[in-house]
């Protein structure tokens, strides 16, 4: 229901050239407010604190769709934000990204590195031991990435003055960010496949369309392959009855959608051949985010040390691990 809800809000809010517009430095004020003002905000919150009170399973679909339409205000991550303080923190209105790192200099200047959505966030929360920083973006210097269109960004403040204290969170930040983040990589990565399908379908060359060809086909079949085992790797992280994702799950979601970025990205460019790599072609709005949300809290390299951390410390053959895990 709530995803069909946010689709048809997206559908309508999201359009690509909105999209592109937010991108190149335009407000995000009117989509921020549509979503917002429909009640996405508090979806895990729970239902006496005016809540929707969702388990993680029925958020994933939601966070897939923002992944689709390559959302470009931190919608996700102010949902997430808000489930891990509790609601015994008070939240700021505006966006609130988090961050993938959280640094101290030996002058007392913090920073977030390559913050996800940093050139346009209201806040940053930052993982600070047990608990969580909650820095206004205001007071930061923001330097961008140096990717065209990207609005990740490292984020520099003189001090911590300007910072709250949340008591909570800052445990669990590393898992839920990278379980968010696979999520979106699992819409983003079927949407590409959706387009890459259609326009081999609709491509004709030589007589007949692109799809038929043999060579075109295998390119799919693999493109598909990867494509399900991502989507099937994201929504594992999003089971059972707990409020925040397990380790080991985020791990393995994050690692395997971030894996899957690379093959099908570069299959979907080429098999749209030079259109794909056009500005005014959608393809590359999606690609670009890819990307993006790749390397956002880690990617697969990282994510896999983790999961080979966890084999080694059970004990227990490969084969059992895989079967009981």
């Amino acid at each position: 229901m709530f995803a069909e809800a946010i689709d048809d809000i997206l559908k309508d809010q999201c359009k690509p050239a909105v999209v592109r517009a937010i991108q190149a430095g335009g407000s995000p004020a009117a989509l921020w407010d549509a979503i917002a003002s429909a009640g996405f905000l508090e979806l895990l919150s729970a239902e006496q604190d005016g809540g929707a009170g969702l388990s993680l399973s029925e958020l994933f679909p939601v966070l897939g769709c923002f992944g689709r339409y390559t959302v470009p205000v931190p919608v996700a991550q102010t949902i997430v934000a808000r489930a891990l303080v509790g609601s015994h923190f008070v939240m700021p209105p505006g966006m609130v990204t988090l961050a993938q790192s959280f640094r101290r200099a030996a002058n007392g200047a913090i920073s977030c590195p390559l913050t996800p959505y940093g050139m346009l966030a209201d806040y940053v929360f930052a993982s600070d031991g047990d608990g969580l920083l909650l820095l206004p973006c205001a007071a930061a210097q923001r330097e961008t990435c140096g990717v065209n269109n990207s609005l990740t960004a490292t984020l520099i403040w003189p001090d911590d003055s300007s910072a709250t204290r949340a008591p909570q969170g800052g445990a669990e930040l590393p898992a839920f960010a990278a379980a968010l983040h696979a999520a979106l990589l699992s819409g983003a990565t079927n949407r590409v496949f959706e387009m890459t399908l259609q326009y081999c379908n609709d491509r004709v060359q030589f007589g007949k369309s692109l799809g038929k060809f043999q060579a075109v086909q295998h390119h799919l079949s693999v493109m598909a392959e990867h494509t399900a085992a991502a989507s099937m790797a994201a929504e594992a992280a999003f089971q059972g009855t707990e409020k925040i994702p397990t380790l080991l799950t985020a791990a393995i979601a994050k690692s395997r959608t971030s894996e899957a970025v690379v093959l099908v990205a570069s299959i979907a460019h080429a098999l749209h051949g030079a259109i794909g790599v056009t500005e005014e072609y959608d393809l590359q709005l999606l690609t670009r985010c890819l990307h993006d949300w790749r390397m956002a809290h880690g990617s697969e390299a990282y994510w896999n040390t983790v999961v080979g951390q966890q084999v080694l410390d059970s004990d227990m053959p490969l084969s059992d691990f895989v079967r009981t895990v």
